[in-house]
């Protein structure tokens, strides 16, 4: 069934509260249950003039950051409750453990969140919840360690999904080797200098083509991964490749997230509705 989504301009208040559930998925790959927080719209948006309201959900993914868990997003940002009823967006964040990074490491089978995000978790959601199953309305962003594992999942499988972001992402963690445990899943970047390589977003980019995605990302300025993200940007441009990057005053914390979110899901939302 595919979801119609209208101008917000069209959308009139509602008194709606999404509903939130804290869930266990469980994860075949790495054999343990994985909590996840869904906010689901308790009614899709009253349109002045509709005649049939809509009942399967768009959905973005969000992903936390190091250290943090599944409840990361949800206690950042609370205005996501209203913002999944006023534009009929369903989220989803699941836990992608302390340090993951979300990838599947080369060096211990037993982490493997590539994986569950890709296969397992987005087969969960669209079997168990009213979504509309296609890359046309599912998104990913994440923050800090969660904007890398958005942008690297979205890079490696444009099929699944359509647009993906982050904010005050780590889209490159090498100038970072002794930081946040990356270096028990890869190994040192001495000795294992490919795994850190092919598992970066900014050397994934390579790969992609403009219109493979529709991209948004941003960071503070005053953060320390203002460089990299920098970098980044200038990848996309020099390779011609379609995307928004906004900095803005702010460092890495809270504060600057729940800011940065709102732009996101409304950058989101136009891609939903329009589809480009």
């Amino acid at each position: 069934m595919k979801y119609l989504l209208l101008p917000l301009l069209f959308l009139t208040t509602n008194t709606f509260a999404a509903r939130v559930d804290t869930i266990l998925v469980h994860s075949d790959a790495m054999n343990k249950d994985i909590k996840c927080v869904v906010i689901q719209p308790e009614h899709a948006p009253t349109i002045k003039g509709a005649t049939a309201e809509p009942t399967h959900f768009p959905v973005i993914y969000l992903l936390h950051g190091h250290g943090a868990n599944y409840a990361q997003w949800p206690a950042t940002a609370p205005q996501l409750k209203k913002e999944a009823d006023d534009l009929g967006i369903l989220f989803v964040a699941p836990d992608g453990g302390v340090d993951s990074w979300y990838f599947d490491s080369p060096i211990d089978p037993s982490v493997r969140y590539e994986t569950f995000v890709t296969k397992e978790l987005i087969s969960y959601i669209d079997t168990h919840y009213p979504t509309v199953p296609d890359r046309a309305h599912r998104a990913i962003t994440g923050l800090s360690m969660g904007g890398h594992g958005a942008l690297y999942l979205a890079f490696r499988h444009t099929e699944l999904f359509g647009a993906a972001g982050a904010t005050s992402g780590g889209v490159d963690f090498r100038p970072f080797p002794d930081n946040w445990g990356i270096k028990k899943d890869l190994g040192t970047i001495t000795d294992h200098k490919d795994n850190w390589d092919n598992n970066t977003v900014y050397t994934l980019a390579d790969n992609l083509r403009n219109g493979d995605l529709k991209i948004i990302f941003d960071c503070g300025t005053s953060d320390f991964f203002i460089t990299v993200n920098r970098n980044l940007h200038q990848k996309l441009l020099d390779k011609k490749i379609d995307h928004d990057y906004t900095e803005r005053p702010g460092g890495h914390n809270g504060g600057y997230w729940r800011n940065s979110i709102d732009f996101q899901v409304l950058f989101f939302w136009k891609y939903f509705l329009l589809g480009h």
